[in-house]
């Protein structure tokens, strides 16, 4: 579902004489449906940079991204839009969202935005906030109020509101206590179930024990490994 081949990325540091880093050179990487692998490495080995990459934030310099048919490499931007509403979902460790719009209708977008009818999403969008100990009281209100604990839960709503059939997961256990963390992992094992793709980034040892198939140590990916 996921294959990334010959994959390398530098960054151009114009505010710097132009000077270019290289952070990635000639990575591989497969995920098959229904297999969860773990990100792993130092901090600065390009975790993040990856599934940037793969989300289409970041531009490939060289190499392939494909998820399912689509090569996130040299797509352009409405295929990537398609690609994220219908196949590729991703739960980052920040909620990005409107100001404004209630909670109940951030967790319900995904949903709509594939055309599923108004009330369908929103029961959605109750049970998985419920699922998640999101007060009712809370629903109507705009997630930007809310604590950073909060807000990751809505994120994680959010990011399985949709059964997408690819996920990337940055830190989706990160500042939640005992009970939430266990809805997450049942969320993962559920997603996994039905078939989803899923790369993550676990600093949750035994989160990512638990939910991951294996581990991809992306400091082989680094030029200087590579070299």
């Amino acid at each position: 579902m996921i294959r990334i081949e010959n994959l390398s990325k530098s960054f151009v540091l114009h505010n710097q004489g132009s000077a270019t880093i290289p952070v990635m050179k000639d990575a591989q990487l497969s995920v098959a449906p229904g297999e969860c692998i773990a990100l792993t490495g130092v901090s600065g080995a390009g975790k993040s940079t990856l599934m940037r990459m793969i989300y289409g934030n970041y531009l490939a310099n060289a190499g392939r991204i494909m998820v399912g048919d689509v090569d996130i490499a040299t797509a352009q931007p409405r295929e990537i839009i398609s690609l994220r509403r219908e196949t590729l979902g991703y739960v980052s460790q920040f909620l990005r969202v409107v100001p404004r719009v209630a909670t109940m209708d951030v967790v319900a977008e995904p949903l709509l935005a594939i055309g599923t009818p108004a009330d369908q999403a929103r029961d959605k969008a109750c049970s998985l906030l419920q699922m998640l100990n999101i007060p009712e009281r809370l629903w109507s209100l705009s997630p930007t109020t809310f604590s950073g604990g909060e807000q990751q839960r809505v994120n994680i709503a959010r990011g399985f509101a949709h059964d997408y059939p690819a996920l990337l997961l940055d830190e989706p256990t990160a500042s939640l206590d005992a009970k939430n963390r266990e809805v997450v992992l049942s969320l993962i094992d559920a997603a996994k179930t039905r078939g989803a793709a899923i790369i993550g980034i676990f600093h949750d040892e035994a989160a990512r024990d638990r939910v991951c198939d294996r581990e991809v140590d992306v400091t082989g990916f680094t030029p200087q490994r590579a070299a």
